[in-house]
């Protein structure tokens, strides 16, 4: 009887003019380009804003999950920031509380959405090894601990929802996000290579995430973890080389880890370290990237 429902939810999907979609996080650099796209194709949109997830369950329930074709759960507060006792907790809390809000709703749902995507990182894997979806090789840190619970919590659904977990690399794209710190530092000449600059930069451009998610959304076949990042990773040194290239400023500095340190504390780590992680499934699936390489990228958001 399950696998019925949700075939007939899915073909109710696919045979609509507009689908109704449900997102934490709406407001953060991603969540903004979603919405925008979403509506633009005619969707409807629900937001799981800090207010909806302060409500009751019941109502919750109610208003932001019940008969939702899509639920996208791209909340969790910022990491590139110092790493107090009370900030590693707003980080840890973010993310795991908010998909066990939306995790039972969906479990208690009488019109369950046909699909759940959930955020999480590539930060739950080691700086030490080549990382496809089957890797178990994880870091022993704060942030790969956040990133195991965050993803339990979501798929904790997983026996009566598709369930879909993105491990989002570095996202790059105009407008907000990681580049958008890093060109005030190159415009002033300040711009060069993190420590040693040889660890790995995993990223992805926003458009390509974009798609990502759009193309889980049609393809009902595909389920579990996939690493949303660029078939091509870079090293640290050849994201700066390339960056101040695109802005026609030098990058010739080495920003010493100690400063690092002082600045984020026990954040610095997710500057200081970086993962080496390929799309194996998303490729497998069909999935193609406009912008594979990181001179692509960079020279579509700036060119």
């Amino acid at each position: 009887m399950l696998f019925l429902f949700l075939s007939a939810k899915i073909l109710n999907i696919f045979t609509r003019k507009y689908m109704v979609v449900a997102i934490s996080g709406a407001s953060g650099f991603v969540g903004q380009m979603l919405v925008k796209k979403m509506t633009d194709n005619g969707w409807t949109i629900r937001i799981i804003d800090r207010y909806n997830l302060a409500l009751p369950d019941a109502i919750f329930l109610e208003q932001l999950i019940e008969g939702a074709d899509v639920v996208i759960n791209l909340a969790g507060a910022p990491i590139t920031r110092k790493w107090t006792e009370a900030w590693k907790k707003e980080i840890f809390e973010s993310r795991i509380l908010t998909t066990r809000k939306i995790a039972t709703a969906i479990g208690n749902a009488e019109n369950k959405p046909a699909l759940f995507i959930s955020t999480s990182a590539i930060g739950i894997y080691n700086s030490t090894h080549r990382h496809t979806e089957s890797s178990t090789m994880f870091a022993d840190t704060f942030l790969a601990d956040v990133c195991r619970n965050w993803e339990a919590e979501a798929l904790s659904v997983q026996q009566s929802t598709r369930v879909v977990i993105f491990r989002n690399g570095l996202i790059l794209g105009e407008h907000g996000g990681a580049l958008k710190k890093m060109e005030g530092l190159f415009k002033y000449g300040l711009g060069g290579k993190i420590g040693n600059g040889r660890q790995p930069v995993s990223f992805i451009h926003l458009s390509d995430l974009l798609d990502a998610l759009f193309f889980v959304i049609e393809h009902s076949g595909m389920h579990g973890i996939y690493n949303a990042v660029s078939p091509f990773p870079a090293t640290n040194r050849e994201f700066t080389e390339k960056l101040g290239k695109v802005l026609g400023q030098p990058a010739i500095l080495t920003i010493p880890a100690f400063i690092l340190k002082l600045i984020y504390g026990e954040g610095a780590i997710a500057l200081l370290e970086g993962q080496y992680v390929i799309p194996q499934r998303l490729e497998e699936a069909g999935f193609r990237f406009k912008y594979p390489t990181l001179q692509s990228a960079l020279i579509r958001i700036y060119k």
